[in-house]
């Protein structure tokens, strides 16, 4: 019997194993992935990845291996305009660097960073099984066995679901959400550029939704681009004739041309926050536990905040010799996300109200508000603390860079 079962095989998947693992070597942790073995290979999207996730990232021991792929965002430019408008004005920049010197975050493509954690797991012994799914779970008093699509069962003492926004463990688990679909999407590519970045990030706010540029090495952005979802069906399957000249219209003209170089795929947007969670010997984490909008670029990272807490709450317990499967034990993972988890969720739930809107007197207000904190030093930094994540308070100890 393992004593901890993770179901998605993701970064954070990965990542809660490897926590686990490395601090309590002695404890027997396997992954179960959906997708087969070589498929994350040919991830060529990237993510934003926070100062304190880079932090952990470095107690892990493999930031050394993913620093040269990563690209810092140096700085952050957002406007508010419509498409017609002849000038983008700015109404608020950030400087890209935290109290420590490090950059605020870095882009780092995907398959990079999934590679080190695999690679990582390999070393410590975590055992990831390939091309499989959860088709059902049974909860007993000392373990809970999960049902394979291969037939085979595997029973542990602890179940940990990062399976995704749509989770199937989540509904055999019982657990129910607060839902609601935006009716936009989120188109993602990568663009070439003729004119280097400079490590500058943008987002430009527009009517359909927020348009973000997110700076990539070699004279390449990452693009999150958020249309109604009829629009962004069109666009996907329009060529890419069509689908650049749409493009240039929002990207503008400041970096030259620009050639599309990534696939391009749109992603339906919505809201989805888990009632608990957590179960008896149970844990939601990741897109399992809370799917929220782009618009802050704090998706995957609430995901890290996830997996630094389960993975504190787990080896502190499994230290003082208590079940780490038990529900008392499982509830001070519980609280300590659940707040930050919803208050984030409400946060870009109304931003993209806000923001996604042409209202006239809605415009006038928002970048009224958008010009008094570009003009106040202290609450600009405290923006830019809270989102690098090193200025909040009750932070896990991996976030804070300290090992377990």
């Amino acid at each position: 019997m393992l004593d901890m079962l993770v179901v998605g095989g993701g970064y954070v998947g990965l990542s809660v194993a490897v926590a686990v693992k490395q601090a309590a070597p002695h404890l027997d942790v396997a992954v179960v992935e959906a997708a087969p073995e070589h498929a994350w290979k040919s991830d060529m999207r990237a993510s934003a990845i926070i100062a304190a996730a880079t932090k952990m990232l470095e107690v892990f021991g493999i930031w050394d291996e993913i620093e040269p792929e990563a690209q810092p965002i140096n700085k952050m430019v957002v406007t508010d305009s419509r498409m017609s408008d002849p000038v983008r004005p700015i109404f608020l920049t950030f400087d890209g660097e935290v109290a420590d010197g490090r950059p605020f975050a870095h882009m780092i493509p995907n398959f990079v960073m999934v590679g080190a954690l695999r690679g990582l797991c390999e070393r410590l012994g975590i055992e990831i099984r390939h091309g499989l799914s959860a088709t059902g779970l049974k909860t007993g008093d000392t373990n809970i066995e999960v049902s394979l699509s291969d037939g085979s069962t595997v029973q542990s003492r602890l179940l940990v679901a990062c399976d995704g926004v749509r989770s199937r463990l989540r509904d055999f688990a019982g657990i129910k959400t607060v839902t609601w679909d935006y009716g936009q999407s989120g188109i993602v590519t990568t663009v070439e550029h003729e004119r280097p970045h400079h490590g500058c990030a943008e987002e430009h706010f527009l009517p359909s939704g927020p348009f973000a540029i997110l700076p990539l090495r070699n004279n390449r952005s990452s693009l999150v681009w958020t249309e109604r979802t009829h629009d962004a069906n069109r666009l996907v399957a329009a060529d890419d004739l069509v689908f650049e000249e749409e493009l240039e219209r929002r990207f503008g003209h400041k970096l030259g041309a620009l050639r599309v170089v990534g696939d391009k795929r749109a992603f339906p947007l919505g809201l989805t926050l888990a009632r608990s969670f957590v179960a008896p010997r149970f844990a939601l984490a990741g897109d399992a536990a809370h799917g929220i909008h782009p618009i802050s670029g704090q998706g995957l990272n609430l995901g890290f905040k996830d997996v630094a807490a389960l993975a504190e709450t787990i080896v502190e317990a499994d230290r003082l010799g208590l079940d780490i499967g038990a529900i008392n034990i499982l509830e001070r993972y519980q609280s300590w996300r659940r707040f930050d988890t919803f208050r984030m969720g409400v946060t870009t739930d109304v931003l993209n109200r806000l923001f996604s809107n042409d209202m006239t007197p809605i415009r006038i207000a928002r970048d009224f508000g958008l010009g008094i904190v570009d003009r106040l030093p202290s609450l600009k930094s405290f923006f830019i603390g809270q989102a690098a994540g090193t200025t909040a308070k009750n932070n896990p100890r991996l976030l804070a860079g300290e090992a377990l």
